[in-house]
């Protein structure tokens, strides 16, 4: 068990669903802006979000019927995304193994309307599948954007298994639908994997690069940067552990502001630090050992410059993770869920005189069941995001504190009006006049158009 930490967590939970059947670290993925998707193990997929009912907004879980998931199928991944522009429509893939008698027979299901009007209705998308038998056991259903040749993006999904490969799926727009490429033509640093991959990430970065990361059933991790023009990989780094790795995580030290530091969508700007980030967990003498390792400005140092995660090797297998920044100062937290039921809240410090940055436990909350994954969004539009925390038995929405926003929203908003009180005394009389003038015509404006 973790010590007791000063730091308390700032959130309050305002809903749990419980689920008819359990779910695993592949069973929760974003469906929209505002909607969540959760599989359970028996077939069943509940949608989640936020609804107007009798003027409050309430949490709503229901079922979605997809089609051609029998009822005894045992779901083991479900995935989704937004076509890249100017497409349109959400993409919805589940994977899932039908159990018939004599043998288990493994499915994608790759869901997507495009009737003009319905791309975007989970009703009608749930009834439009394109139905594919896989000769391997799949495991991580994964997307990411991709730079085609003409200069356009596309959408793709990347789907492991334990054939010691890495599959992926296009679409043919010609067909309106998604079949199976070579992955090589895309992604050639997802060749001749050392072992069967259980968690994949990637992150693209100015100059139509990437960063690419996975961590293997066998213990091992890979990192590599590409060129997606050629598409070529410009440098590979190999690390081998004793045990298998949980999970892997690319990100940018600091959050990215819309409109600053970035080139292009879902790109990071070469002036921020990517870091990269592992978990792995091994059983020596009936207790479990964890390993949780991060890596600093790899696509300068690649693995050779790791960070210090304070007190890690006291907690259980950490089986999600993800980086949001929490408490809203531009800087990234780091959030780990356990099979020990906790959800960890670690800080990037930065380094003071001749010491490391490194980063510092502020604080943890214990659920009744192990955490298995991480999702931070806007669900009901208020423009405050909500923590969704998939556990073995459902899933928990946390939302941050109102007094602990509207506190901070209030004393940067008065630092804000100081500055500029500050700043006004020091203009010359006449270019506040000027100021003032340009105000008066600008609101007058503003009057007529009115």
């Amino acid at each position: 068990m973790l010590p007791d930490i000063k730091g308390t967590c700032s959130f309050v939970e305002d809903s749990f669903s419980r689920f008819p059947s359990q779910s695993n670290i592949y069973g929760l993925c974003q469906a929209g802006e505002q909607e969540l998707l959760a599989a359970t193990l028996k077939g069943k997929v509940v949608c989640f979000r936020y609804q107007d009912l009798q003027r409050k907004i309430r949490p709503v879980a229901r079922e979605i019927q997809f089609t051609y998931i029998p009822v005894d199928a045992e779901i083991v991944s479900i995935d989704a995304f937004n076509k890249s522009a100017p497409k349109r429509g959400l993409v919805v893939g589940i994977t899932f193994i039908k159990d018939s008698g004599d043998k288990a027979t493994p499915f994608l299901n790759i869901y997507c309307d495009y009737e003009p009007g319905s791309e975007f209705n989970l009703e009608s998308i749930a009834q439009s599948c394109l139905n594919l038998e896989l000769q391997f056991t799949p495991f991580q259903l994964y997307h990411t954007e991709v730079h085609c040749g003409d200069g356009s993006s596309e959408t793709v999904f990347l789907l492991s298994g334990h054939d010691q490969r890495i599959h992926l799926y296009k679409e043919n727009a010609s067909l309106h639908q998604f079949e199976e490429q070579p992955v090589e033509r895309l992604f050639p640093e997802l060749q001749e994997l050392p072992s069967n991959v259980l968690w994949l990430n990637v992150l693209s970065i100015e100059q139509n690069r990437r960063l690419t990361a996975f961590g293997c059933q066998n213990g091992s991790v890979g990192l590599s940067l590409v060129n997606q023009k050629g598409p070529e990989i410009l440098q590979n780094w190999r690390l081998q552990h004793d045990s298998p790795i949980s999970t892997v995580l690319l990100f940018p030290l600091k959050q990215q502001h819309e409109g600053t530091d970035t080139n292009t969508e879902g790109s990071v700007s070469r002036a921020l630090v990517c870091c990269f980030m592992f978990c792995t967990m091994s059983l020596v003498e009936c207790k479990i050992n964890v390993c949780v390792c991060v890596f600093r400005n790899v696509e300068k140092y690649g693995l050779s410059r790791q960070l210090c995660l304070a007190e890690s090797d006291q907690c259980d297998a950490v089986l999600c993770a993800l980086v949001v920044d929490l408490d809203f100062d531009g800087q990234h937290e780091l959030l780990l869920g356990t099979y020990g039921q906790d959800l960890l809240c670690y800080k990037f410090q930065e380094p003071v005189g001749a010491f490391e940055d490194k980063l510092q436990l502020l604080w943890r909350r214990s659920f009744k069941s192990p955490l298995l994954s991480l999702i931070y969004l806007d669900l009901d539009g208020d423009g405050l995001r909500e923590l969704a925390v998939l556990t073995l038995k459902g899933l928990h929405i946390l939302q941050h504190s109102l007094r602990t926003t509207a506190d901070l929203v209030l004393h940067r908003l008065s630092t804000l009006v100081s500055r500029l009180t500050i700043s006004s005394k020091d203009q010359p009389i006449e270019n506040q006049d000027s100021e003032e003038e340009s105000i008066s015509i600008s609101n007058e404006q503003r009057t007529a158009a009115t």
